[in-house]
């Protein structure tokens, strides 16, 4: 059950998470409904039921399988990265446009105000976010790249609001010059590095 014919689970449960981006980001949370995210999967409402019990569990399941694309990039990019320089990189994206996935973050956050079945999983994913960004601080204080004065929670606090306000600012709203994001960026990382290491990461 919740197969197309000639196409695994595995292959159907990819083809919903991409339908629900575009069409949460085409529509919003509340202008979505199951039915239409089944039909630009082409599959029936029952198969996506197999899968997903809820519109809820799908926003969050289409979030996370965003985030895991945009991770596996970077690390098969440069598999050896230090903390730091991955800070800079994913710094770097923010102010650029995004695709359709990539606002999701907005429905979500704007749909978990409102609803408590999306509030649910959101604060588990924001935790599973902020969890993994402390532990790369963690990394970087532990090899000396970051001031282990510094709370790796904190600063996972601090990068999950650029990355959320940034999903809002879009662009079209007010753009940035690349050349002076980066070196603004630079600055703050090199800003949190311990006292007595002089080099910038680049």
């Amino acid at each position: 059950m919740g197969r197309i014919p000639g196409v695994t689970a595995a292959e159907t449960r990819e083809r919903l998470l991409k339908a629900a981006a575009e069409v949460f980001a085409a529509r919003g949370y509340d202008g979505t409904r199951v039915a239409d995210i089944a039909a630009a999967a082409g599959v029936s409402n029952g198969a996506l039921y197999a899968h997903f019990g809820s519109k809820a569990e799908l926003l969050v399941a289409a979030l996370r399988a965003h985030g895991r694309r945009i991770l596996a990039g970077l690390f098969a990019a440069d598999p050896d990265r230090s903390a730091a320089e991955l800070l800079l990189v994913l710094g770097r994206r923010l102010p650029h446009a995004r695709e359709a996935a990539g606002y999701l973050v907005v429905e979500a956050l704007v749909a978990a105000r409102r609803d408590e079945d999306v509030a649910r999983p959101m604060r588990d994913y924001v935790g599973e976010r902020a969890d993994w960004i402390a532990e790369l601080v963690r990394a970087g204080q532990g090899d000396g790249e970051l001031d282990p004065g510094l709370s790796p929670e904190a600063l996972a606090h601090f990068c999950l609001l650029l990355a959320m306000g940034s999903a809002l600012i879009t662009p079209d709203l007010h753009a940035v010059d690349d050349a002076e994001w980066s070196a603004l960026l630079t600055r703050v990382v090199a800003a949190i590095a311990p006292p007595d290491r002089a080099e910038d990461p680049q």
